[in-house]
């Protein structure tokens, strides 16, 4: 969990993002979908470090503890995905939200599928769908708040795009 608080510390200097929100799932009142955010780019970067790796193998030892190191990670983030967005599903989205925002449930259970799939596969596209359904699910987050958010690219290996609140 360090690792995490870390790694959203550093995310938020550099965005000049000056209010930090989490969650704690009482429910406290406070929620932010940037962990989802963070496990679904760990996902994607797991998949470019396996099809890297299948590039530079020294050996069959050294191959085989990467690929399983890779692919234990991957699995830990795809369901801490799951598990940050259905928890703001759960306990943030009330009904008003849902009238504005209709499609917010086929939205919650594609998060659900293409977390699964980006677990059962080294296909990068998996993995960019599932990021692309996150940042999806983080823009109607911060719409429902009242917060403009807005595309920037990551500060991550993966130099994809994450949806972040407007300073």
């Amino acid at each position: 969990m360090e690792f995490f608080r870390n790694s959203v510390k550093k995310v938020l200097n550099i965005l000049n993002v000056q209010n930090v929100y989490a969650h704690c799932d009482i429910p406290c009142g406070i929620y932010d979908p940037h962990l989802a955010l963070v496990a679904a780019h760990t996902v994607l970067r797991m998949d470019m470090l396996i099809q890297d790796l299948s590039k530079n193998a020294k050996d069959n030892l050294d191959y085989n503890h990467k690929l399983s190191r890779y692919s234990d990670v991957k699995e830990k983030h795809a369901e801490l995905c799951k598990q940050e967005v259905r928890i703001i599903w759960g306990d943030y989205f009330k009904p008003e939200h849902l009238q504005k925002f209709p499609e917010i449930h086929e939205l919650v259970w594609n998060v659900m599928k293409t977390a699964s799939k980006a677990r059962q596969s080294t296909d990068i596209n998996d993995a960019k769908a599932l990021l692309e359904s996150v940042n999806k699910f983080t823009e109607i987050f911060w719409k429902t708040k009242g917060v403009d958010s807005i595309r920037v690219k990551a500060p991550y290996p993966t130099e994809a795009e994450m949806v972040v609140p407007k300073a």
